[in-house]
Formats: C-alpha cells, sequence, structure tokens
C-alpha cells in the first residue's frame, strides 16, 4: 500500500531480459538503497514491484510479463528516470491517497499548459477507466497521487503545482508522453459490491 507521495527520483542503471520478463537495477538518489530489504515493495513509476537485491549500487527488481504488457514499464531504457516511494508503514500519515501500485492502463499526456508557476495537464485515458475517475477526487499518475480538476469524455486534467514539477518525473513529461493510471480503489470496490444489485434492477 502506498500514498501517492513520491520519496525519490531514480535512475534505471542496468535492464536485462528475464524470460518473458525483465530484470532492472535503479539507483535512487535520495534513498539508501542498502535500507531497503529483500522482498519488500517498492512503487516504481506507480507499479508495486518486489526488491530481489540491494547494495550500494542500487536495488533490483523484476518485472513479470503482465507488468510489461499493462504498464509504461516495457518503454524504460538505462537512464530513464522514474518515481520511487517506499510503502506506507501503519501509523504514517495518509498525505495522498490510498495507492495499491496495481496500474489500470496506460494513458496518454495530451497537452500542458503552463499557468503561472502552475501547469495545467490533460490526459486522454481508455474508456474503461473513467468510471472510476471522479471530479475532485484522486487519481495516481506514474505513482503521484493528483486530483482531477476537471473530467471530460475520454480524459481529465490536474493542476500540477511546483513541487510535484520539481520532485517528480512530472514536469520533465511532454505531449504524448505515455503514463501509468490508477483510479480510486475505493470506488472500484463499491462498483463491485453493487454489479449485483444493479443487475437485479435491469441495469
Amino acid at each position: 500500500m502506498f500514498t501517492g507521495l513520491v520519496e525519490d527520483v531514480g535512475r534505471i542503471e542496468a535492464l536485462e531480459r528475464k524470460g518473458e520478463g525483465l530484470w532492472a537495477r535503479i539507483q535512487p538518489s535520495r534513498i539508501d538503497p542498502r535500507s531497503l530489504s529483500h522482498g519488500e515493495s517498492v512503487a516504481v513509476d506507480g507499479c508495486c514491484l518486489t526488491v530481489v537485491e540491494t547494495g550500494a549500487e542500487g536495488f533490483a527488481v523484476e518485472i513479470s510479463p503482465e507488468t510489461l504488457a499493462r504498464t509504461t514499464m516495457g518503454g524504460l531504457g538505462v537512464g530513464s528516470r522514474v518515481n520511487l516511494e517506499r510503502a506506507l508503514a501503519l501509523g504514517d500519515r495518509l498525505g495522498g491517497h490510498l495507492v495499491l501500485g496495481h496500474v489500470d492502463a496506460v494513458g496518454t499526456i495530451e497537452s500542458r499548459v503552463q499557468r503561472g508557476d502552475f501547469v495545467e495537464v490533460w490526459f486522454r485515458v481508455p474508456p474503461f477507466l473513467e468510471r472510476w475517475l471522479v471530479e475532485k477526487g484522486s487519481v495516481a499518475v506514474d505513482g503521484v497521487s493528483l486530483t482531477v480538476n476537471r473530467l471530460q469524455e475520454g480524459r481529465f486534467s490536474v493542476m500540477l503545482i511546483p513541487e510535484t514539477l520539481a520532485s517528480t518525473t512530472l514536469g520533465e513529461k511532454a505531449q504524448g508522453a505515455a503514463v501509468n493510471l490508477e483510479g480510486d480503489v475505493i470506488g472500484k470496490y463499491v462498483e463491485r459490491l453493487l454489479r449485483p444489485h444493479a443487475r437485479e434492477q435491469g441495469r
């Protein structure tokens, strides 16, 4: 479980094919990789991955075929910068929102508009994801907890504050860039629980 508050931006130092999956070594810039434990979870651009190696040169993760198919992980290369967040500890402040690190879909940056020190960004999303987006609700974009400002058919917008622009990779991503999207988990469970009742009423 994560909060969507990015702790660090790391760099992909090495990539190796591992069957149909991928092995990656990531060097954080602020987090000491030796403080990570073998087997713990780290969100990498919003994807919950398991630490399989640690050392002064960084930490390693294994990326499954499912993750490669459903996220932007397959498009990363050596030198790519990624958002990092360690798992939430019970008792910590929940400054963002509940993020599982289970990416629902890949979206695309449709436009970026500078508004003073802020940047308004519109994202194009797959149709099925729209039902988990609510105006003024929460969404995770590349692991960053953001507020949905406006919601239109097939797209939504957020306003990036200077801190987010400086402390995450979203400040670097241009129009057309692909991003990992995770809808609000509460909405997903509500939908799942209500689905049988909707069927009973013929909806």
